[in-house]
């Protein structure tokens, strides 16, 4: 018994460093905007399609992914899928031209695509007991690796350029590989083989298509101001590096909403009052001075990813999607993607024809509040 809890820690401790690399090789581009854009020479629309060319290989892939980790088991895919991404990381940093560099972007999500189904199926596997809480455990796995990437960048491109700060960040996700590959454990319980028929009947639950507009608005949302935020922040005359104040309210998101989703079968609530904070501090950064701008991010974080944690409990739980979580998981969080498919390039363009941030932000506060709102009303319950 000593030994499956020790493992189980193991386990948990590997998910979080996989969400970690997750966000970590996401947004570690943000904080480098004006640089690779002038050493490329590209229009802020193109680099948010730098960003967003990750997010098509994500929508793609995810939920293959996903139906092959239900069949065959999450640990295996994760292999492949983590060296996928370290092949990715390596290619971006010897990238020569606008082209190379959205094919790197593609392969390392590619790669990345793998990591959503199988972290659910780690949570259902490892932590049945309190799926809240396991759940919570790897989103502030992404939420640290947003605030490394947002955070240490600006500092590491002090010392080196950004090509050398891009090889930093593929040597880590060569060791994330590595450690997954040597620590990473499985029971050896595979519960669904996934017919076409069983997958059929998931795409006429409703409950996955509410989850599936939730985690699109969610992902959207906290992507785009992720992205961005640095970007705004340099336009306000305020340093970039501040922007790490959003990952900190999505890492406290992490496990306080999570265990709080474990004591409630019913989180429609919760939903609604996340939803009307994240749109409200939205709106509210575009004048706020330096100390309430700071406050407002950690609040966007916290919201929008305590909601992402509420939406990704629910396919662990539910009586009839559970059999199916890696499938169901790999769906919405694939289909997901649209928002920060959508979203980092209508921000960017708003920017290019406005010359100002206003509207940008404007569009994230209401799809924040429209999406969460309604969402929450469709919110299934679980056991």
């Amino acid at each position: 018994m000593k030994s499956l809890v020790a493992s189980g820690r193991v386990m948990l401790v590997l998910a979080f460093a996989v969400a970690f690399l997750v966000h970590l090789l996401l947004f570690s581009l943000a904080p480098m905007v004006a640089i690779v854009m002038d050493s490329m020479q590209l229009s802020h629309t193109e680099f948010g399609l730098v960003f967003s060319v990750t997010m098509v290989s994500l929508v793609l892939f995810r939920l293959p992914w996903g139906i092959l980790a239900d069949r065959k088991g999450y640990l295996q895919v994760l292999r492949i899928a983590l060296l996928l991404a370290t092949c990715g990381a390596f290619v971006r940093v010897i990238a020569q031209g606008y082209l190379s560099l959205l094919v790197s972007q593609f392969l390392m999500g590619l790669g990345l695509a793998a990591t959503m189904p199988c972290l659910s199926l780690i949570v259902k596997e490892w932590a049945a007991d309190r799926p809240g809480f396991g759940t919570g455990v790897y989103v502030a796995g992404f939420a640290v690796g947003n605030a490394a990437a947002l955070g240490a960048t600006p500092l590491l491109l002090r010392i080196v350029e950004w090509r050398q700060v891009l090889l930093v960040y593929a040597c880590v996700c060569a060791l994330v590989c590595a450690a997954w590959w040597f620590l990473g454990r499985s029971r050896g319980r595979v519960d669904s083989t996934v017919r076409l028929e069983d997958f059929r009947l998931v795409l006429r639950e409703r409950d996955v298509w509410v989850l599936l507009g939730l985690l699109a608005a969610a992902m959207g949302c906290y992507d785009t101001m992720a992205s961005w935020t640095p970007r705004v922040l340099d336009m306000k005359h305020f340093a970039p590096s501040l922007a790490f104040m959003l990952p900190l309210g999505f890492m406290i998101a992490g496990p306080v909403v999570g265990g709080i989703a474990d004591r409630f079968t019913s989180r429609k609530g919760l939903v609604l009052v996340l939803g009307v904070i994240a749109a409200v501090s939205v709106m509210v950064i575009i004048v706020a001075p330096l100390p309430l701008l700071l406050v407002c991010l950690v609040l966007i974080g916290f919201a929008t990813e305590g909601i992402l944690v509420i939406t990704l409990v629910v396919p662990v739980q539910h009586r009839r999607l559970s059999p199916y979580a890696g499938s169901v998981v790999g769906l919405i969080s694939s289909a997901a993607n649209i928002g920060p498919l959508v979203m980092p390039v209508l921000f960017g363009y708003l920017i290019d024809v406005t010359g100002t941030y206003v509207a940008s932000l404007a569009s994230v506060a209401a799809v924040a509040g429209i999406a969460f709102v309604f969402g929450a009303r469709g919110l299934p319950r679980v056991p």
